[in-house]
């Protein structure tokens, strides 16, 4: 008589957070990569215009990402030396170069959400064009990259918030070292004392030959 356990084989209880590690870590390394990215493309295009009254008559101003606020470009790079530090730290450091990743990818987002309104660029232009500190641009519209921007720091928080959840079960930078810090021993080869060419790599190697 043949009998039926329900013990789960252990393989299949291990190989649920294996998939889910790995698949977090891919989708972190892209969200994180392609965020930095499309914020830092995006301070680079024309956010705001208008236009400014310059010896009686109108004259157009345009304003990029960078000119009106210089957060989101600074919080990307930040962010994706965070998503790079990740690998390179363990444990509670990890934790904390996560969180850190998480609060860039926020902080891009609330930056370039509030240079939609922000008119301080163009009016500095003004400014300058009509050589008067008083006068202010006119006929104020945005365009549709400081949303752009906030997509970014949007996929900069996910890799952030997936790096505090999963992080713990990613691979760290290096294996050189164990857990412990301690660099791992060298395995050294057996040289054959009547094989030539052998003591000669040993010397290439850096080992003395008759010390085996």
């Amino acid at each position: 008589m043949e009998y039926v356990t329900a013990v789960p084989h252990p393989r299949s209880e291990a190989a649920g957070p294996a998939r889910a590690g790995r698949l977090s870590l891919a989708v972190a390394l892209l969200a994180g990569a392609l965020g930095a990215a499309v914020v830092l493309l995006s301070t680079r295009q024309r956010w705001s215009e208008g236009t400014a009254t310059v010896a009686g008559a109108p004259f157009s101003l345009t304003a990029k990402g960078s000119d009106v606020t210089g957060v989101p470009a600074a919080l990307a790079i930040v962010g994706l030396a965070a998503l790079v530090a990740v690998f390179a730290v363990r444990k509670a450091g990890r934790l904390l170069v996560a969180g850190l990743l998480a609060l860039c990818g926020g902080g891009t987002i609330a930056a370039a959400l509030l240079g939609v309104s922000d008119s301080s660029a163009l009016d500095d232009k003004a400014a300058q064009a009509a050589g008067d500190t008083s006068a202010t641009v006119a006929a104020l519209s945005h365009t549709a990259w400081p949303y752009v921007a906030a997509v970014g720091g949007a996929l900069l928080l996910l890799a952030g918030l997936l790096a505090l959840r999963y992080g713990r079960s990613w691979p760290a930078m290096s294996g050189r070292y164990e857990r412990d810090g301690a660099v791992r021993p060298r395995r050294r080869a057996v040289v054959d004392p009547d094989r030539p060419e052998e003591i000669w790599k040993a010397i290439d190697r850096g080992e003395d030959p008759t010390s085996a």
